[in-house]
């Protein structure tokens, strides 16, 4: 017997649309994010009464939509007017000046960009840009290496609304007050989904990836159960996904609720790709939140220090505050004692 007999004789896949499993995939209604969307659509509108719109920093935790609003308002724009160009790009991709110039002037539809430096490549971009408007979306904006190239986007483009995506808020503090005082930016939070919410989401995308019938009820509540416990669809995506692919490997008719707990046990896996995410530095905190848990914050950045760390304690706050967030780590605030206010820093535990 071959090692593909089995899938050879059923010949059927569980599974109709992969892409629905993938958190980038953009379904044409986006439940529950109507508000944020109409904000960001009305920041962009000042552009089609040709006057400049409105800048804008999107910011909230992993996980709940803020890419996904955006480039739906952006496709929407696209198919509304030719009269406003849309550029969208992941500064984790894309992450110095240069390599943003470039990959705007490719969306812009301007291909010699070889052998020229960023000054010649900004001008290629304003001359193409003022001959209409633009609206540029800049995801995962704290990735990016250097601020360069948005100080001459603000000074020499005219008419533009620019996007900045973002988990921290606190990132808007680490830029040039000279680009602070062009971009003075709205402030646009996007708040947790609800457990429910969470649910409903999954629900939609279930409709989208999976043969009618295969998904067990079972199965698919738990999944929608620990996405909903630790807030973040992307984590029902990677259940689901995963139980799916269990599911065929068993050459199972249906995705069973034991499929749904093989791949809960492979949550490690999950965080595992989010903290990929993060930058050296803030990795090398949380192994040594890892390494040493229960600890203050200021014994932590003692040892932070001893081992080379070079951030002052400030910037060590910033990214225990950053791992919290994330979910990476917990952290327990206690005051009253002689020493004031304490914060003891744990390390994250799941129950799977």
């Amino acid at each position: 017997m071959g090692l593909f007999d089995d899938v050879l004789q059923s010949g059927q896949s569980l599974v109709r649309s992969e892409e629905a499993l993938d958190y980038e995939f953009l379904p044409k209604v986006l439940p529950f994010r109507e508000k944020e969307q109409r904000y960001l659509a009305e920041c962009i509108r000042p552009l089609f009464q040709a006057r400049s719109g409105r800048n804008v920093l999107i910011h909230g935790m992993p996980g709940i939509g803020k890419t996904a609003a955006t480039r739906a308002v952006l496709r929407d724009l696209e198919e509304s007017s030719d009269e406003v160009h849309v550029v969208y790009l992941n500064c984790w991709r894309h992450n110095s000046t240069f390599k943003i110039l470039v990959e705007i002037c490719d969306q812009l539809g301007y291909k010699f960009t070889q052998n020229k430096n960023t000054t010649e490549l900004m001008k290629v971009i304003a001359s193409i840009c003022n001959k209409k408007s633009v609206v540029f979306a800049f995801d995962e904006v704290d990735k990016v290496e250097d601020f360069d190239f948005l100080y001459p986007l603000l000074e020499d483009i005219y008419k533009k609304t620019v996007i900045l995506i973002t988990n921290y808020k606190s990132w808007l503090m680490e830029l040039d007050e000279r680009i602070r005082s062009r971009l003075q930016p709205e402030l646009l939070e996007f708040k947790q989904y609800s457990a429910s919410e969470v649910r409903e989401i999954l629900k939609q995308r279930v409709s989208f990836a999976f043969v009618p019938g295969v998904l067990e009820d079972a199965a698919f509540e738990a999944a929608a159960k620990k996405a909903g416990d630790v807030k973040d669809v992307r984590a029902g995506l990677f259940l689901l996904k995963n139980a799916s692919l269990e599911a065929e490997s068993k050459a199972s008719k249906k995705i069973l609720l034991v499929h749904v707990q093989t791949a809960l046990a492979r949550m490690d896996e999950f965080f595992t790709k989010n903290k990929e995410d993060l930058e050296d530095d803030t990795q090398n905190v949380l192994a040594l939140v890892n390494k040493s848990p229960g600890k203050k914050i200021g014994e932590l950045f003692l040892i932070y220090q001893k081992a080379g760390g070079q951030g002052s304690y400030k910037t060590f706050q910033r990214k225990i505050a950053r791992l919290e967030q994330n979910r990476f780590i917990s952290v327990e605030k206690s005051g009253g004692g002689a020493a004031g206010n304490t914060t003891i820093v744990h390390k994250r535990i799941d129950e799977y």
